[in-house]
């Protein structure tokens, strides 16, 4: 007996073929949040992996780091941005200057609100910002929604529902979330999808980033600075990696990579609470960096790090731009 052809009635079209027969699409998609709405640790569970810093001190994010979902349908290039902020310094001029380009450039906006807040003057300050990118599709994200219970999270969806109706934004979608919990992370990536324009893939398989690695590296390294160190310090650290090479005579079966970084502080009072007694929290500092670095790099790696004073560096034009600002 004959197979049946794909017109005759013992076909079924699946799900897959579906799949198939739909566009590509591929584009940018960019999470907004006042800081520690916890845009960060989304945009790493989404990817899969560490390519964002996060931390539980405002003002984390200084790079717009992009992060890469592949999918067979779609390829999702995730932006990750500073929290938008009342700024004090020059650095955090440059830094909303960063997410307004940022956000006129995307193809689709995340709004991260989380559960365990209640909206503030900060969010419907951002709110009021959205409203003008009258094209760009909007989605809210409610996160950190394992923080709360059913009855908190119901009260919060609707209040970012009202908060679109105040400020004119038309939601495109309003989905709670838990990157840490790993809770709805991959229903959020099957709704920003379809906001995307249909194009061929923007990177190789296998990205997960555009970031240098000498970048992420400094960025890893700045992560474990900031961990238990006072709540004024973070803003003052910057973190430049000097040289990135294999160590010379090594066996190819046991190579080791020489890293070279100086962590900046704004004043010399500064040095003794990262260094620590004895050198302890620099060195706990390097420790916990090169385990990410290592797995970041795929190799052994040495890590040489010193701290110097940069004074004022986050007002001084010059310096911003010594360090990378």
């Amino acid at each position: 007996m004959d197979a049946p052809s794909p017109a005759s009635p013992a076909h079924k079209a699946s799900p897959a073929d579906d799949a198939a027969d739909a566009p590509h699409r591929s584009g940018f998609a960019c999470f907004v949040g006042r800081p520690n709405a916890g845009k960060s640790t989304l945009t790493n569970a989404l990817v899969g992996t560490k390519v964002a810093i996060t931390s539980n001190r405002p003002q984390t994010t200084r790079h717009t780091v992009r992060g890469i979902v592949h999918r067979p349908e779609a390829q999702l290039v995730l932006v990750d941005t500073p929290g938008l902020h009342k700024p004090r310094t020059l650095l955090g001029e440059r830094l909303n200057d960063v997410v307004r380009t940022t956000w006129a450039e995307v193809d689709v906006i995340g709004f991260c609100l989380p559960a365990d807040q209640k909206i503030g003057p900060g969010d419907r300050f951002i709110a009021a910002e959205l409203a003008g990118l009258k094209r760009t599709p909007k989605v809210a994200v409610v996160t950190k929604s394992d923080l709360v219970d059913s009855r908190a999270l119901a009260s919060q969806l609707i209040a970012v529902d009202q908060l679109g109706r105040e400020t004119g934004i038309e939601w495109a979608e309003i989905v709670p979330v838990s990157a840490v919990a790993g809770e709805q992370v991959a229903l959020l990536a099957d709704l920003l999808v379809p906001l995307l324009p249909e194009g061929p893939q923007l990177y190789p398989d296998g990205d997960l980033t555009d970031e240098p690695e000498q970048v992420m590296v400094a960025e890893l390294i700045r992560e474990a600075a900031l961990e238990g160190v006072r709540d004024e310090l973070p803003h003052s650290i910057a973190v430049v990696v000097e040289e990135m090479l294999p160590r010379e005579d090594r066996p190819a079966d046991r190579p080791l990579l020489d890293i070279h970084a100086n962590i900046f502080l704004e004043r010399p009072s500064q040095k003794g609470i990262v260094i620590g007694p004895k050198g302890k929290r620099l060195k706990e500092v390097g420790s916990t960096s090169r385990v990410h670095i290592e797995a970041l790099l795929g190799t052994p790696v040495y890590l040489d790090l010193h701290v110097k004073v940069a004074k004022d560096w986050q007002r001084d034009p010059k310096q911003l731009r010594r360090l990378g600002f």
